[in-house]
């Protein structure tokens, strides 16, 4: 039997179905990566399987005792307590003693696991090693299935690598969501593809996926060639004022009507997202300027003395591990934060977009 089993799911939030009938299982001993374009329902489906949400129509049939550990997209705005209390969690009221004895020590390896200090506070980390903490939430009750929703979010190139061994150590089933191909190559032994509501189970790694999928790409293009060509001819025809509403030529007529209908529905089912651009006052050269500034946490030194020219047209990479004070370099060069020594000058008329780590702007 499978771990999970979706049967026949919908599920719509008052608009379009983002799942529409679907049927997907998921075996013991699989990594399985579920892909889709943003928007497509990806998050929807893991927390359906991680019972978060209830379908509209079909059933999620479960495996009895199974243990679900799931890393949600987002961090938190707020995470109380110590690292280890974070990972620990609430046990269940009706556990005992021994029981939560043992989930403690299975907790302190995780977090061992995870290189992390357990006894600082949550609030004091960085975006990555929050990150770090809800994976050791996930972990902490041995799932026999575990979900990861976009994994290597805020994480460094070197949490990164550490997660991929990490994950492959653990011989715990995995479905994942990942814009991160690298990833995405080590760890999948099958793609499924969410597309329209639709559920496409590739049975294969990415690099087949992808071969795959490239051919019946092209395959399909080269029947819509060939679809709009027949259309063209029969739109001529029907021009030409030939006498179609004899009996002989009315079939020809419904099946061109049936070709139009089939054209608008493609046209309406491939149409892309419109973005607006919006005309905004030219700024002057100078946009950013750090003069010696220096900032620190309780006496622990994050920025000091930086000195740097930001001009307009530059595109400048920020890169260091987690905790060591990227995004309060972001957040000092906003004004976000007050430098204790040095000034920061912003440009004239300038106009900033800040999409911070925890997607609140």
């Amino acid at each position: 039997m499978a771990l999970v089993s979706l049967q026949d799911v919908s599920i719509s939030f008052g608009g379009p179905l983002v799942l529409d009938r679907v049927t997907l299982h998921i075996e013991q001993g699989e990594r399985a990566c579920l892909v889709g374009r943003n928007g497509e329902g990806k998050s929807t489906l893991m927390r359906l399987i991680n019972d978060d949400l209830v379908p509209d129509h079909g059933e999620v049939l479960r495996q009895q005792g199974l243990r679900v550990g799931y890393l949600p997209q987002t961090v938190p705005q707020e995470m109380p307590g110590t690292v280890l209390e974070a990972v620990i969690g609430q046990p269940p009221a009706t556990a005992t003693d021994e029981a939560v004895w043992e989930l403690r020590q299975h907790a302190e390896r995780v977090v061992t696991q995870l290189q992390l200090d357990p006894n600082v506070p949550c609030e004091q980390l960085s975006g990555g090693l929050k990150r770090r903490v809800l994976l050791g939430q996930a972990m902490a009750p041995q799932p026999d299935l575990l979900l990861l929703d976009e994994p290597t979010n805020h994480l460094d190139i070197d949490s990164i690598t550490w997660l991929e061994t990490f994950l492959l150590r653990q011989h715990t089933t995995l479905l994942f969501v990942t814009h991160d191909r690298m990833l995405l190559r080590k760890l999948a032994t099958r793609i499924i593809e969410l597309d329209r509501g639709q559920l496409a189970d590739w049975a294969c790694d990415y690099d087949t996926f992808l071969q795959r999928k490239e051919a019946i790409l092209e395959a399909e293009a080269n029947q819509w060639a060939q679809f709009e060509k027949k259309l063209a001819e029969e739109e001529t025809w029907i021009r030409q004022g030939i006498r179609a509403r004899r009996t002989r030529n009315e079939g020809r007529v419904r099946a061109l009507q049936g070709m139009r209908e089939q054209w608008q529905q493609r046209r309406v089912q491939a149409s892309d997202v419109r973005m607006q651009a919006q005309t905004t006052e030219r700024s002057g050269r100078l946009v950013i300027e750090a003069d010696h500034v220096t900032f620190s946490y309780d006496e622990q030194p994050v920025i000091r003395d930086l000195s740097t020219l930001i001009l307009r047209g530059d595109k400048i990479g920020v890169m260091g591990p987690n905790g060591v004070g990227k995004t309060t370099l972001l957040r000092l060069l906003l004004k976000e934060v007050e430098p204790q020594e040095g000034r920061i000058r912003l440009g004239t008329r300038l106009q900033v977009t800040y999409f911070d780590q925890l997607r609140e702007q």
